[in-house]
């Protein structure tokens, strides 16, 4: 190998490091993250937050955060209904903070679920939900 070449291989590693990093990087930068859950006992247990309206079968769960506290998204599939004890349907006031590609394409429905401090809509294998949501969504929550 040449000093041109060893140079570049160099040059091209060190490249390619950085740039794996990259989105954890811009996760820091905006102080948001991205996680994944394999189930909600899973999401429960290794989650920093909590999502009560969760149901138990869910899976494939995908969230988006702010590290800083509020606000955040979810996603999960789920065949169960929520639990009427902690979701109410009502009139939708709010929407989400953030918008990731495996968000619903529309979540300005006129009716939704009010589940605590979550906004639930319903999707095409499952749950989307947003916290914060707005004082009224959650006023008609049971779980309030």
């Amino acid at each position: 190998m040449n000093k041109t070449t060893a140079l570049s291989a160099v040059l091209l590693s060190s490249l390619i490091v950085p740039l794996t990093g990259c989105a954890a990087l811009m996760d820091q930068l905006e102080n948001e993250a991205s996680t994944q859950f394999d189930s909600t006992a899973d999401l429960e247990k290794n989650w920093g937050k909590a999502a009560p309206w969760l149901p138990s079968d869910a899976t494939g769960i995908q969230t988006h955060e702010s590290t800083a506290g509020d606000p955040a998204i979810l996603s999960a599939k789920s065949v169960a209904p929520l639990e009427p004890s902690v979701c109410a349907e009502t009139e939708r006031h709010s929407a989400p903070a953030f918008q990731e590609e495996w968000s619903p394409s529309n979540v300005f429905v006129d009716r939704v679920y009010a589940c605590g401090d979550w906004t639930v809509i319903p999707t095409e294998d499952g749950w989307f939900g947003w916290t914060p949501n707005d004082p009224d969504e959650k006023a008609a929550s049971p779980a309030s």
